[in-house]
């Protein structure tokens, strides 16, 4: 499927990151994978001739400057970096401003320097590109907060702000540049089952059609199809895989 065509998946380390970097490699693509762990990195993919492993933090700008700079054979991008501070996940209540806009910086302002420095590279190579954002079902519907009801976790005011806020921004880009060579499009898949508490997990499916939480193979063929030739002329939308929990 992506013989010949070589992507950069940021958040490389992460959940999501290393499944999606398994997946492309099956479909016969090379890939560039980068994280701020670039220990972590080395353990995931020493082995694996085609990926490319590079340190890179989203939120130190000449570094993400220099990356794309330094290129001209991507054809796309994933990120899927999770970028958050000590205090990220705490109840609604508790979040101080300064955390609050930490949390937004890092995590979207990260997300504007990528696409930025992307578009920019675009105009630079001339050649087709691809960006997929993750975002969430929370950046598209309010949160189920009786999910939550009795335990610990919540659904983080932050991550609120900056799924949605990812979804706009992708559009924006998009018009910005205003080819359609240029393509910023997203994912929002819903919650991703990494171990939560069971009442959780069982709370969570009632709001769903059947299956309720996600495992992460079940949005990777999305990701694959925004970055693929068969979604050409698809630019700026956001593709919901959810299960029907936002319905």
């Amino acid at each position: 499927m992506f013989i010949g065509k070589k992507f950069l998946i940021v958040g490389a380390a992460g959940l999501l990151g290393r499944k999606l970097v398994k997946h492309l490699i099956e479909q016969n693509a090379l890939v560039v994978a980068v994280d701020i762990d670039f220990e972590k990195l080395q353990s995931l993919y020493a082995q694996e001739t085609a990926v490319e492993i590079e340190a890179l933090n989203l939120n130190d700008e000449q570094q993400v400057i220099s990356f794309f700079g330094d290129r001209s054979d991507l054809d796309g991008g994933v990120n899927c970096s999770y970028p958050r501070n000590s205090k990220y996940g705490a109840h609604f209540y508790d979040v101080d401003l300064a955390s609050f806009n930490e949390n937004i910086s890092l995590h979207l302002g990260g997300s504007f320097l990528l696409m930025q420095q992307a578009a920019v590279y675009f105009e630079r190579v001339k050649t087709p590109f691809s960006l997929v954002n993750i975002a969430s079902i929370y950046g598209v519907v309010a949160p189920r907060f009786d999910i939550y009801d009795g335990l610990k976790m919540t659904m983080p005011v932050e991550y609120a702000a900056i799924k949605s806020a990812l979804i706009h921004l992708s559009k924006y880009v998009v018009r910005y540049v205003g080819c359609s060579d240029f393509r910023c499009n997203v994912v929002s898949p819903g919650g991703l089952f990494d171990h939560q508490p069971e009442s959780f997990l069982e709370r969570y499916k009632q709001h769903s059609l059947s299956k309720g939480m996600l495992d992460v193979e079940d949005v990777l063929g999305s990701i694959a199809f925004l970055l693929s030739d068969q979604s050409k002329y698809v630019n700026g939308q956001n593709l919901v895989v959810d299960d029907g929990f936002s319905l």
